[in-house]
């Protein structure tokens, strides 16, 4: 579904952020990317999703070289690809109904955006988004009236609105605590199992993506230092990833 081709990228004179990186992620898998902070994980993400300029390397999704194609077929490849982030990223003033639909405004004419007429088609997948992450009942509510597990969830069923097929979280349950960080892990891994997407997950806590994922990748200063299943992964092969 997805691969990386010696991508590198630099920034602040010179400096290399990602040096070299080359990796392929299957479809339907869970892959933790593990790093200590400033190693390299969420300038990963951007490059793949070509928010930033890539210094050298190639960015492969489903067959499509993001990083030599035309807006029009970026824009299309960005449309199956979601992103979960640390800070949620919801529009604060509107519902949990809105912002999942939030998922597919680029369908819509603008008069239809403006005017928040929306098609009975797609207000019925959004809600059926909302009932898959078992947030229903909120649907109307506002997002900043909902706790912080409830607006991870909402951005994960804006995901599954969007019809992504690949989601990529940025250190998602970062601002959860320890039992809602277990249901947010949770959900991603059974719409892994149980709906088919692929999910590309940077997190800080060795035992959560132990517990969740299916392969491992640490990165250290940048470099790729670890490519492993999951289940290989050792004390040893931790140490390599965050040693000093």
């Amino acid at each position: 579904m997805l691969a990386i081709e010696n991508l590198t990228k630099s920034y602040n004179r010179g400096a290399l952020a990602l040096k070299d990186i080359s990796f392929c992620i299957e479809p339907h898998t869970f892959t933790a990317i593990l790093g200590p902070s400033g190693a390299g994980k969420t300038t990963l993400l951007r490059c793949i999703l070509q928010l930033v300029k890539l210094d050298g390397g190639r960015v492969w999704f489903q067959g499509q070289d993001l990083t030599n194609c035309s807006a029009k077929d970026l824009r299309n490849s960005r449309t199956q690809i979601a992103t979960v982030a640390q800070q949620f990223n919801l529009v604060r003033r509107r519902s949990a109904l809105e912002n999942c639909l939030g998922g597919r405004l680029q369908e819509l004419p603008l008069w239809r955006c403006f005017l928040g007429v929306f098609p009975i088609s797609l207000l019925n997948e959004a809600m059926a988004a909302l009932e898959r992450v078992q947030l229903l009942d909120v649907a109307f509510q506002r997002a900043d009236r909902l706790s912080g597990g409830q607006q991870q969830r909402v951005a994960i069923a804006r995901a599954l609105t969007q019809r992504a097929r690949l989601i990529l979280a940025d250190e998602p349950i970062a601002s959860l605590d320890p039992e809602t960080a277990h249901i947010v892990l949770g959900l991603l891994r059974s719409l892994c199992t149980q709906e088919g997407l692929t999910i590309v997950c940077n997190l800080h806590q060795v035992e959560l993506a132990k517990q969740y994922s299916d392969r491992i990748l640490g990165i250290q200063a940048g470099e790729l230092v670890l490519d492993m299943p999951t289940h290989q992964l050792s004390s040893s092969d931790i140490n390599r990833i965050y040693r000093s």
